[in-house]
């Protein structure tokens, strides 16, 4: 198991969501959670996969603003990130930062990854088929990345995608259920990447636009990332 992720779970379980105080209802999310990995923290590196703090509704409804969920695919490491920053640059798109306490983050392009930092590893920048007002992915094209290799040095990958509009499917997050629009974005690896195929998977609320959860791919050595939007 990589140092970077096991670090980013532990701290993000003990400090996770930092500022909710508890109130007259009973304890906050922060202290919830806290609780829980401070009785297990001798053996969470031994813990089974999936095991988690428990999250309701309840909870999560005493939280002051937004949260996600990143869950590292292939160790099923998880953290929660909060919402650094929003902002716009000269292409379409609006540009949401995520960060976590222990200064790991990422990057989205309505909803699209564009970029991650402290997993290493990391995605430089990455394009992305975006137009303004429309979230996720939203034409087949070229997908460009800058990748940090463990040697410190980048590469370039070009991929060719194609986008997929796979129906309705509902999506339950923490006890909720959002009618969803599936998009899938399948992507054939150019040079130096020939042969390999990338799925990038969207859940966009039909009504809203929101993008509720996506599976998305962070380059060769992080994998793939699942996303969940927790709280608006």
């Amino acid at each position: 198991m990589r140092i970077v992720p096991v670090k980013w779970a532990v701290l993000l379980g003990l400090v996770l969501l930092a500022g909710c105080n508890q109130g007259p209802k009973g304890p906050s999310l922060e202290l919830e959670i806290f609780q829980t990995f401070t009785q297990k923290i001798s053996s969470i590196r031994a813990a089974p996969a999936g095991a988690r703090p428990p999250l309701t509704r309840a909870a999560l409804d005493t939280v002051e603003g937004a949260y996600i969920e990143v869950t590292l695919e292939n160790s099923d490491i998880f953290a929660y990130l909060s919402q650094q920053l929003v902002r716009r640059d000269g292409t379409p798109g609006e540009i949401v930062v995520w960060r976590s306490e222990d200064d790991a983050s990422l990057a989205l392009r309505n909803g699209v990854l564009i970029a991650t930092r402290g997993l290493g590893g990391d995605i430089l920048s990455a394009s992305a088929q975006v137009a303004d007002g429309r979230p996720g992915s939203v034409a087949s094209g070229a997908r460009r990345y800058q990748i940090r290799g463990l040697d410190n040095q980048s590469r370039s990958l070009v991929m060719a995608c194609s986008l997929q509009d796979l129906g309705t499917e509902t999506v339950e997050i923490v006890e909720l259920q959002y009618t969803t629009r599936h998009l899938q974005e399948r992507c054939q690896g150019g040079a130096g990447f020939e042969g390999s195929v990338v799925v990038n998977d969207y859940w966009i609320d039909s009504r809203s636009g929101r993008i509720w959860a996506s599976r998305q791919w962070a380059g060769p050595t992080i994998g793939y990332l699942r996303i969940r939007q927790l709280t608006t």
